[in-house]
């Protein structure tokens, strides 16, 4: 994946946006979590400063990728769609004061830097965003399995059987 560097903090005070189309194949934690590396995850990030005054940036994901489903192991089409807040410490001790002050659950609070990787956070937000256990809302046809189930006798019904004879 192409490092996209950047001083977050500087980002932030320029209020500064960038966006781009990155493929599934070059984010290869996202594509290890994939049935296949097609697709691409389109992405936005702005810089700004919240009403507190601290550097904070606003990242959006969205695209398609394909997971394989749980239930029946084929892979199916997953969308994308997640956008995030996350507010920016200097150091560990900054941004757990920065939580404290901020205390709200829907924001996340990281260490910044002044030479930051933005599509490592790209990644993550596209992580962030696939289900833990991915399944079709309905399965494709599942008849051949079904109809397998419903032959298969239960073994008390088998001794039932042989008690009768």
């Amino acid at each position: 994946m192409n490092a996209l560097v950047i001083d977050a903090f500087e980002f932030c005070r320029t209020n500064s946006t960038r966006e781009g189309v990155t493929p599934v194949a070059e984010m290869e934690r996202l594509a290890r979590d994939c049935a296949d590396k097609s697709g691409a995850i389109t992405w936005r990030a702005e810089g700004s400063t919240s009403k507190q005054g601290f550097p904070q940036m606003r990242l959006a994901v969205a695209g398609t990728v394909q997971l394989t489903c749980q239930r029946c192991l084929t892979p199916f089409a997953y969308e994308i769609d997640s956008a995030t807040l996350l507010m920016l410490g200097e150091s560990d001790a900054h941004a757990d004061e920065i939580e404290e002050i901020v205390d709200d659950e829907t924001i996340d609070v990281i260490v910044g830097t002044r030479s930051m990787n933005l599509m490592d956070l790209i990644e993550d937000e596209a992580l962030l965003a696939l289900p833990q256990a991915p399944k079709h809302e309905t399965c494709p046809d599942t008849g051949l399995l079904d109809s397998v189930k419903s032959e298969k006798k239960s073994p008390f019904e088998a001794l039932r059987e042989l008690k009768k004879s």
